[in-house]
């Protein structure tokens, strides 16, 4: 296997679409992904996997039961499992994740933007 560097700001180039996550690395079966987002997405929960959330561009909101998260670039949220969410973002947001490879994107919801094969970049 080849040890290689990856820049993030590089992968975040290849692509335009928004709530379509991209692989850029994997470790000890898990994703590292990469995704834009605008708009907002539906809300879902995923029973088996925790999902982390960082922002590395702009503000990302998360809606929860009781309250909404606002996130700044900088910083994350892990979403344990079973916790019902959606994300929203009235601007562009770029953010990096880091899921089980098991995990679905949109969870338990049916959803057109449910992708189930993802691109590696």
């Amino acid at each position: 296997m080849e040890v290689k560097k990856v820049n993030i700001n590089e992968k975040f180039d290849l692509f335009t679409n928004h709530w379509s996550p991209k692989i850029v690395g994997e470790l000890n079966e898990q994703l590292v992904k990469i995704v834009k987002v605008k708009g907002e997405f539906v809300m879902h929960k995923h029973d088996n996997e925790d999902e982390l959330f960082m922002v590395m561009e702009g503000r990302l909101f998360i809606e929860l039961k009781e309250k909404t998260l606002e996130l700044e670039t900088g910083e994350f949220v892990i979403i344990p499992k079973g916790v019902e969410h959606k994300p929203f973002a009235p601007e562009e947001v770029k953010i990096l994740m880091f899921e089980p490879k098991t995990t679905l994107n949109t969870g338990d919801a049916e959803s057109d933007f449910k992708v189930e094969d993802l691109e590696v970049l």
